[in-house]
């Protein structure tokens, strides 16, 4: 006897949508060229392999049982995913990439990250996107870990990464600041390790396995870790500690009195960024990632990743 997987093929399914559109047999017989005995006889034989009836013929019109009528709503479904499937394979045939993912550094302003990712789509592209948070060495970890297809906020030395295509994003500027309430937003400035060293620091954990990178820690300080950009700013803003922060990230919070920015005596915090990909330069890439190195070719794009925070 056949089994399940021998007679629910796509004919059979389209066969059986065929017979519950047309209300007969051999109204259906006559839509897919058959003599209505050998379309009968392939309607029985998925019953005998379901061991169900799908059909009432105990009238003239073919009704769909309750069996029939869940046959034939996925067996609709079913046909529909197909068809899409081999959509998406006609299109990835074109040089669409299955799938592109794309590792973003906390640093880097999320708004026209979607902004991007919703223009993408318009496109109607096959490639699926993955989206991945990456803090320091950790986003360029993910790129040359073969993670990643994109990296954009690099903020370490990628020279020493093989194959590795790099343009710079631009600079970061990074500014110290503290929530009003807390202690150092009326310490004499510009304000000393010294005086930093009896405060609590808050720190992203960089997302790296391989290497652990931080950034404006004094030796010996208190500090609190937490894991994104967010949540830093979250305990700033609360007063829980204080840090270097990216101005477009706070500027809001500035501007609506959460956070006082503070001169410190050690150096400034600024950061070069750059976006990468992987393979050497004479390879030329998928299109969707053309796509996107396309538009991170434009100046007012690499602007607004640095500095359009707002809707954060």
């Amino acid at each position: 006897m056949p089994s399940s997987r021998d007679v629910l093929t796509p004919d059979s399914l389209a066969m059986l949508q065929a017979i519950a559109e047309t209300g007969s047999f051999a109204a259906a017989a006559r839509s897919l060229g058959l003599v209505p005995s050998a379309l009968t006889y392939r309607v029985r034989q998925i019953e005998d392999a379901l061991d169900v009836l799908l059909f009432d013929r105990s009238s003239r019109h073919a009704q769909a049982t309750e069996a029939g009528q869940a046959l034939l709503h996925e067996g609709a479904r079913l046909l529909q995913e197909i068809d899409a499937v081999a959509h998406r394979v006609k299109r990835v045939a074109t040089g669409w990439e299955p799938q592109l993912t794309i590792v973003v550094d906390g640093a880097i302003a999320r708004t026209p990250v979607f902004e991007l990712i919703e223009a993408f789509y318009a496109l109607n592209p096959p490639t699926a996107l993955k989206i991945k948070d990456g803090i320091l060495s950790g986003t360029l970890e993910a790129l040359t870990s073969g993670q990643a297809d994109l990296a954009i906020g690099i903020a370490v030395n990628a020279s020493n990464a093989a194959e590795l295509q790099t343009r710079e994003i631009g600079e970061m500027d990074f500014i110290f600041a503290v929530a009003p309430h807390h202690p150092l937003a009326s310490a004499t400035e510009p304000i000393s390790d010294e005086e930093l060293l009896r405060h609590r620091l808050i720190a992203v954990a960089d997302s790296g396995v391989r290497s652990n990178i931080s950034f404006g820690l004094v030796s010996g300080q208190d500090v609190l870790t937490v894991d994104s950009m967010h949540a830093k700013v979250e305990a700033q803003i609360r007063g829980i500690g204080g840090g270097f922060l990216p101005r477009g990230m706070v500027q809001s919070y500035l501007d609506a009195g959460l956070l006082v920015t503070r001169q410190v005596q050690r150096a400034s915090r600024n950061l070069r960024l750059h976006y990468g990909w992987p393979g050497p330069a004479h390879r030329t890439p998928g299109r969707a990632l053309q796509w996107w190195l396309q538009q991170l070719e434009s100046p007012a794009t690499r602007r607004a990743l640095m500095e359009n925070h707002h809707r954060q």
